[in-house]
């Protein structure tokens, strides 16, 4: 699979699951657009990433990266309320982001073995 493609997928995700946790959600706070807003970053940079963009693909990476450490938080929170909707949500949003993550590393790695 394509980074790039990897990427958008990750974003759409990102944004549309996002926004059903936001809007979902009793008292809906605006750390809960964290991952619609990096979604939508990441949404953004896709052209670029698509063109090879050597310093895009590294923030998308970082990105990435950050998303999924902090939807851990919002994981252990829906585990410890016993919310199985909130469970489910973030963590497709977790498999999609370490899935987009693991697409980077193989495309990073194949590029410095094709660059030896």
């Amino acid at each position: 699979m394509k980074p790039y493609f990897i990427n958008f997928i990750n974003s759409l995700v990102l944004i549309v699951f996002g926004l059903w946790g936001y809007f979902g959600s009793e008292s809906p706070s605006f750390t809960a657009l964290i991952p619609v807003i990096t979604g939508a970053i990441l949404l953004l940079l896709t052209p670029w990433f698509k063109k090879e963009n050597k310093l895009v693909a590294h923030i998308a990476v970082l990105l990435t990266f950050l998303i999924i450490v902090g939807l851990l938080m919002p994981l252990r929170g829906a585990m410890a309320r016993g919310d199985e909707t909130g469970i489910f949500r973030v963590a497709v949003m977790l498999i999609s982001s370490i899935t987009a993550m693991i697409v980077f590393i193989n495309s990073f790695v194949q590029a410095r073995k094709n660059k030896d």
